[in-house]
């Protein structure tokens, strides 16, 4: 009895064992179903139910042996299933990047230190041929910088040892929130071969592989046949580098929209096509938007020299930070960084607050870039882009930064080599766009200072009646005329569904520092001297002050020639900088003002009295200002002296 249990129980032979087993109980469900066939067989055949009776039992026989199949072990072994993780979110993994895991997608070949311009140095050019002195001044007049020195220094130079400061140097980055890939967007037109092809060789020899997604480079309608089949050859051996063309001139703009609309990173920084990227630039620009989805940051610019394409190694030791700001001419500059913004920084790993940005190297999340706008598209080839963002992102709820250890050199030109489809007022029309979608009732303080960006306002539909347009079954459907500067309805929607702050707000939290002229000055515009025919005017080399003005040939464009009566009884002119007419017993001088609003005074000497006979009587000095000799200066009053005697034209 002990040996059958041991047989039947055992697991010796359990596959045999099972298909017996399989085997009877498939040989009594047979007889079972056989039994009630043969009991039902009579009513079965007088109601003709046989087909659907059968049908049921087939079915139930082959539950049962389903049932006996799902109870058989499985002997194949499946692959487990990650779970899910329950909050949903990606997980990253603790500590900090190695320096392998941030290797550059390229390494740099070995170079020979003795090279033209290597380690970033200048590399200065003497003692040219006749040919070689033409070959430089034509680069020279085509791309406004020493193409000759740049096309002799090895697209893949150096810059020498890092210099930053020690923490930028020693800086880490945390692996969570992991740093997001970006496409970098270079968009050139006609432009030379070394610079063009030595920012995209720095860009793969400084940038981590982890982190470059693509080099998108757009081509916006070059006619230089070396920057066609030439550089589609030259760059297809990197397969992160892809070109893309506009067929038409259409601009910065429109350009860089072209090439956000291809990129496929998580972020998207933008170069411009005559840079070179210093040691850990991209990494601390990709921490920063991985850190802070709203942040719009830029590198610290340095300047490559345009004659000898010198690079300005950034200093170990912080000093002298600028950052972006503007004038009421809507122009870009540049300024110290105020002593209260430096206190919040421990260190120079620390970003600082920008209230403008230069607009052409910068990192923002795409998803972002998206969010808040992109660049209005209806703004034409190049100008106001950086300051219209400027504003948009601090009224919109991102911010801007600069983040010192992030280094990017950059070769600054005294003027541009690009002509302007539509001429330069292309500029102006953007400035009008800006204006008028972030500026409120500060658009004013510009207007009186551009008159051609006023006229472009003014030509709108509200002052010019609206036309007949030939319509349907021969009527006539009233319809206005375009604006000069084009319909911003979407912008201010844009502005309305993000729920953007106004301008006032803008200047009092985020750029407190700014002077804020006269809403409603007493009187503004030019200033003609009777007896000259001219006016006054600040001079062209003039803008940071200290100089006497001049009289020159009234043009009635604003500018050099625009000038403010303050409420403070000031003369000033205040395009760039603020200046105010300074009196002196020597000269007359425009000055800095020394009224800067807060706890500063009008000095005696910038307080002047319009008088009813046309004098400009200075308070301090008790004489008034004449037109007669080089430059305006102080004589005793004379009423009768038509060149003591000025209108103030008001600009209309």
């Amino acid at each position: 009895m002990t040996n059958f249990k041991r047989l039947v129980l055992g697991k010796r032979f359990l596959h045999w064992k099972l298909g017996a087993a399989t085997l009877i109980f498939m040989g009594f469900v047979f007889l079972i179903q056989k039994e009630v066939v043969d009991r039902e067989m009579d009513d079965l055949t007088g109601h003709g139910g046989s087909h659907g009776r059968k049908k049921k039992m087939l079915d139930m026989v082959m539950d049962a042996v389903n049932n006996l199949k799902d109870s058989v072990p499985k002997m194949q072994i499946n692959a487990p299933e990650k779970p899910q993780d329950p909050d949903g979110k990606k997980h990253c993994l603790p500590g900090y990047y190695t320096a392998a895991e941030l290797k550059p997608f390229l390494v740099r070949p070995p170079l020979d230190p003795h090279a033209p311009g290597a380690s970033g140095k200048a590399f200065k050019v003497d003692n040219l041929g006749p040919e070689e002195q033409k070959e430089k001044e034509e680069g020279d007049k085509k791309h406004c910088f020493n193409a000759f020195a740049s096309d002799r220094i090895s697209l893949h130079r150096d810059l020498g040892p890092d210099t930053r400061p020690p923490e930028c140097i020693e800086q880490k980055f945390k692996r969570c929130p992991p740093l997001p890939t970006t496409s970098i967007i270079i968009v050139f037109h006609n432009e030379a071969w070394s610079t063009l092809l030595r920012t995209v060789h720095s860009v793969m020899y400084t940038s981590p592989a982890i982190l470059l997604k693509e080099i998108i480079m757009v081509d916006d309608a070059s006619t230089d046949e070396y920057l066609k089949d030439k550089l589609d050859e030259y760059v297809k051996p990197f397969q992160i580098v892809k070109v893309v063309r506009q067929k038409e001139r259409k601009g910065l703009i429109s350009a860089r929209l072209l090439g956000a609309s291809v990129a496929t990173g998580d972020t998207l920084t933008f170069l411009d096509a005559h840079c070179e990227c210093y040691y850990g630039w991209l990494e601390t620009l990709l921490a920063r938007v991985a850190e802070n989805y709203t942040a719009v940051v830029s590198p610290d610019i340095v300047a490559i020299n345009l004659d000898t394409f010198e690079f300005a190694s950034p200093s170990p030791y912080g000093n002298n930070r600028n950052r972006g700001n503007f004038d009421w001419a809507l122009g870009f500059g540049w300024e110290t960084v105020p002593s209260l913004e430096n206190k919040k920084r421990k260190d120079e790993t620390y970003p600082i607050k920008t209230p403008t940005f230069a607009g052409g190297l910068f990192s923002i999340s795409k998803d972002y870039f998206q969010h808040i706008g992109s660049y209005d598209e209806e703004m034409e080839i190049w100008g106001g882009e950086n300051i219209e963002m400027s504003f948009r992102v601090w009224q919109c709820g991102g911010q801007l930064e600069i983040l010192p250890c992030s280094v990017v050199g950059h070769v600054f030109r005294s003027k541009s080599p690009h002509t302007f489809p539509k001429g330069t007022q292309v500029i102006i029309r953007n400035q009008v766009r800006l204006a008028e979608v972030w500026m409120d009732d500060y658009k004013e303080i510009f207007y009186r200072r551009n008159r051609e960006a006023a006229n472009i306002f003014h030509q709108s539909p509200s002052t010019t009646a609206p036309y007949d347009y030939p319509c349907c079954r021969g009527g006539f459907l009233k319809m206005e005329l375009p604006k000069a500067y084009g319909d911003i309805s979407k912008r201010s929607s844009l502005r309305e569904n993000l729920q953007c702050k106004n301008f006032s707000w803008y200047l009092e939290n985020i750029y407190p520092e700014m002077y804020v002229p006269d809403l409603n000055p007493l009187i503004y515009g030019d200033i003609q001297n009777v007896g000259k025919k001219w006016c006054l005017d600040a001079g062209s080399d003039n803008n940071h002050g200290g100089k006497p003005p001049i009289l020159y040939d009234c043009h009635r464009l604003g500018g050099n020639q625009y000038f403010e009566y303050t409420l403070r009884h000031e003369i000033r002119h205040n395009i760039q900088k603020e200046l105010c007419l300074r009196a002196g017993k020597e000269q007359v001088l425009l000055s800095k003002c020394n009224y800067k609003g807060g706890g500063t005074t009008v000095l005696s000497e910038e307080k002047w009295e319009l008088q009813k006979d046309q004098l400009i009587f200075s308070v301090a000095y008790s004489m008034c200002l004449t037109g007669n000799g080089p430059n305006p200066h102080l004589v005793p009053c004379n009423p009768s002296d038509p060149f003591q005697q000025w209108i103030f034209r008001q600009s209309t």
